[in-house]
């Protein structure tokens, strides 16, 4: 049985199954393992872990613990009761908008690619590209979000680093521009996450792109990208604070287990927590050349979990209203038995989203495509309703594909 402790329960005899918290804010070598010594009760402490999972068939248990399954049904509630806010204004439809999000994300990429490659090689930074791209990104998401947003959502595990770069921009203006802030505020923010990884061009290849757990002195070095960005961009004529600060300070941590200052909260700006939750969404929704990643709802499911102590609550709650609890791209599972890629958010019912059915698990075949609007009523193309998401390896459904059919 799985459950959930405080780490400050912890005892020498348990089996951890799970720290808790995304990869770059522990050192161990392995996610899973059995507590030997104080030592290791010791070093989780010092990394700032604040709860974990034990596995009770394998070590010793705590008999009062919640199980896995019991924390996964409060945190889904809690996440529907957020959900019953309403989301963005969408203007044009998500085909309408498809085409073009494909050559801005695609424009993106390149500038972010061509970035990197300068940082490489020494040279200066020209802000120009990445003004433009932002722009074009800005007025993207302000038709429709949905569309890029779901476009961030296919990577290639061996472009990553760009890919997670265009991805956190896209996402920091989502997320800036459902906040109300005005158009400036959205453009750095955009900026922001666009160059927040710069310093791990500073990083070695062979740990950048490890296929598998950094041990200590290679978490150490990748923990510098923060100040190392801080320090390319800072010399860049023009570039205004708040990208910088982004830079800096994006994996900061409300609880002050952060790096590279172990800022408290109130010290931390905005926009740092605001990049901070966009940046781990999107790392631990990802495939990595280490990991898969998560099911976007599992991905919101941690995030609202982590909170509690890494991140800011309310500002997790208007991220998840802002790209719904069933993000564009999720493979849903309705009440009759098929299984639907999201394709679009209702702007006044985030749990009932436009969907395209594509799989029957009835029959367990493929089924011609059927657009459905799960906030319409029996009749009018709706009748149907979400009763869980569906992880797409376990099906071998590419949701890539049917999301770029739907432009």
């Amino acid at each position: 049985m799985i459950k959930k402790i405080p780490s400050e329960a912890i005892r020498v005899g348990m089996f951890i199954h799970d720290l808790n918290v995304d990869w770059m804010n522990h050192p161990f070598v392995r996610n899973k393992f059995l507590i030997s010594d104080d030592n290791a009760i010791a070093q989780i402490a010092a990394t700032g872990v604040r709860e974990v999972y034990i596995d009770t068939s394998r070590g010793l248990d705590m008999p009062d613990a919640p199980t896995v399954e019991e924390v996964n049904a409060e945190l889904d509630a809690q996440l529907i009761k957020i959900a019953e806010a309403p989301s963005p204004i969408i203007k044009v439809s998500f085909a309408q908008e498809m085409g073009r999000a494909q050559k801005i994300h695609g424009q993106a990429t390149n500038v972010v690619r061509m970035v990197m490659r300068d940082v490489r090689l020494g040279q200066a930074i020209e802000l120009d590209g990445v003004a433009q791209v932002v722009e074009d990104i800005t007025d993207s998401v302000l038709r429709n979000s949905g569309a890029l947003l779901g476009l961030s959502a296919i990577k290639n595990k061996d472009e990553y680093t760009f890919l997670h770069s265009v991805s956190v921009c896209t996402l920091m203006v989502t997320f800036a521009q459902s906040m109300g802030m005005d158009k400036e505020l959205i453009r750095l923010a955009g900026v922001g996450g666009l160059l927040h990884d710069t310093g791990k061009m500073k990083v070695p290849n062979e740990i950048l792109n490890k296929p598998g757990r950094l041990t200590e002195a290679e978490f150490a070095i990748m923990r510098t990208h923060p100040e190392e960005g801080w320090q390319i961009l800072r010399q860049i004529d023009g570039l205004e604070d708040i990208p910088l600060d982004i830079t800096l300070h994006h994996h900061e941590r409300m609880d002050g287990t952060g790096y590279p200052h172990r800022l408290p909260g109130e010290q931390i700006s905005q926009m740092a927590q605001m990049a901070a939750v966009v940046d781990v969404y999107d790392a631990i929704t990802s495939d990595r050349c280490y990991h898969k990643g998560m099911p976007a709802p599992e991905g919101l499911r941690k995030l609202w979990e982590w909170s509690k102590f890494h991140f800011n609550p309310e500002l997790v709650q208007a991220f998840m209203r802002t790209i719904g609890i069933y993000p564009v791209g999720t493979l849903v599972r309705l009440e009759s038995g098929r299984l639907a890629v999201v394709i679009e958010q209702n702007e006044a019912a985030m749990l009932q989203p436009i969907v395209k059915a594509v799989f029957s698990t009835k029959s367990n075949a493929y089924i011609t495509p059927q657009i459905i609007d799960l906030a319409r009523p029996m009749g009018k193309g709706g009748a149907d309703k979400i009763v869980g998401h569906e992880n797409p390896q376990k099906w071998q459904i590419n949701t890539a594909r049917f999301l770029l059919e739907s432009g």
